[in-house]
């Protein structure tokens, strides 16, 4: 065999094992959930108005929810589907009106496709769940099974692409270009800016600061959202949440703003307790006033294997009377009770 013969090989050969170490797969990974509860509100009809568990004095479905994940290389995509009313329509989208066609039975939470072009930095394209906020739609993510009032009033997810570059692993920064909150396209354009910085001054604590700025299809004016969420695991047992936001929209055309205080405490590997504390605020809009919120939400979290039981009671106040009492009347309180189940997969 001459020289050439044998650079010719040794160079199939090493481009071989080069492909084969850029195009190493890993197995599919699936995951899912599934949730249904029971709600009463002591005014005997629906009162507040957050997310999910909306049903009075019903047995009543959450939703089934599938994910999937594959690896090859350092491309990787992920695609999670919903079934139920959480999934299907109270999570806003309910299909993208193609040929008039404005109704499905699932909703796609996430479809979206990640490069890892150094281990530092990523970019990642799709339809994304969003970046802002503490809480998220799968009841798995969250302690409370009602929904605070800063995620009803914030975007669910956003179509868009973005770039993650990790400095260390105490900060990392996210920007991106998004559409329009909650939707599969764009009606307007490209029209929105994101970006995320990552912080983890210390084991157990970690913030992000988030910015969202664009102007909605058919909004009066551009909206800029600013949102602070962290987390600190004091002890093994015992954490707190912080969720703070503010948006605004041009020409004093409405937004609101808030908080949310979150503690924790796990008394025993199968039983939690936890306790949410609100201030939400819609902003003025002309001679119209905003209004107030004030929520007090506390849960218990029973484990089991992949089962959670979350008992909980919510009370809330406004500043006007704009709640309803069994016989209509107006008061500014309201109050329920909720028993949910989610078997996370």
């Amino acid at each position: 065999m001459n020289l050439k013969a044998l650079f010719s090989l040794s160079a199939i050969a090493l481009t071989t094992v080069a492909y084969a170490q850029e195009t190493e797969s890993t197995p599919f990974e699936f995951s899912g959930s599934a949730d249904a509860y029971y709600k009463y509100d002591f005014q005997k009809h629906p009162n507040i108005g957050t997310s999910f568990a909306s049903d009075h004095n019903s047995i009543s479905l959450g939703m089934l929810d599938f994910a999937v994940k594959k690896t090859t290389g350092k491309a990787s995509f992920l695609g999670e589907v919903s079934f139920g009313p959480r999934g299907q329509y109270q999570s806003l989208l309910n299909g993208d009106n193609a040929d008039g066609n404005s109704e499905n039975t699932f909703h796609l939470q996430n479809l979206s496709i990640n490069y890892a072009f150094t281990d530092n930095f990523t970019m990642t394209a799709g339809f994304m769940g969003t970046f802002v906020g503490y809480e998220v739609i799968s009841p798995v993510g969250n302690f409370n099974y009602s929904t605070s009032y800063l995620f009803s009033a914030g975007p669910f997810q956003n179509a868009g692409i973005k770039g993650t570059y990790t400095f260390s692993p105490k900060v990392s920064l996210m920007v991106g270009l998004f559409d329009d909150w909650n939707v599969y396209k764009d009606v307007n354009g490209v029209s929105h800016f994101g970006a995320q910085l990552g912080l983890s001054p210390v084991e157990g604590w970690s913030a992000y600061l988030n910015v969202l700025t664009g102007r909605n299809a058919g909004a009066p004016g551009d909206g800029s959202l600013f949102d602070i969420t962290t987390s600190f695991q004091v002890t093994e047992k015992v954490k707190i949440g912080l969720n703070a936001a503010d948006y605004s929209i041009s020409n004093d055309n409405g937004g609101y703003s808030g908080a949310a205080l979150y503690l924790q405490n796990s008394f025993t590997p199968g039983f939690a307790l936890g306790l949410r504390g609100e201030y939400f605020k819609t902003k003025d809009v002309g001679t119209v006033n905003g209004e107030v919120f004030n929520s007090i939400t506390l849960s218990g979290n029973f484990k089991t294997g992949g089962l959670t039981f979350i008992p909980e009671v919510r009370f809330d106040k406004r500043d006007d009377d704009l709640f309803t009492k069994s016989n209509l009347s107006p008061t500014n309180q309201a109050s329920q009770f909720s028993l949910a189940a989610v078997y996370a997969f």
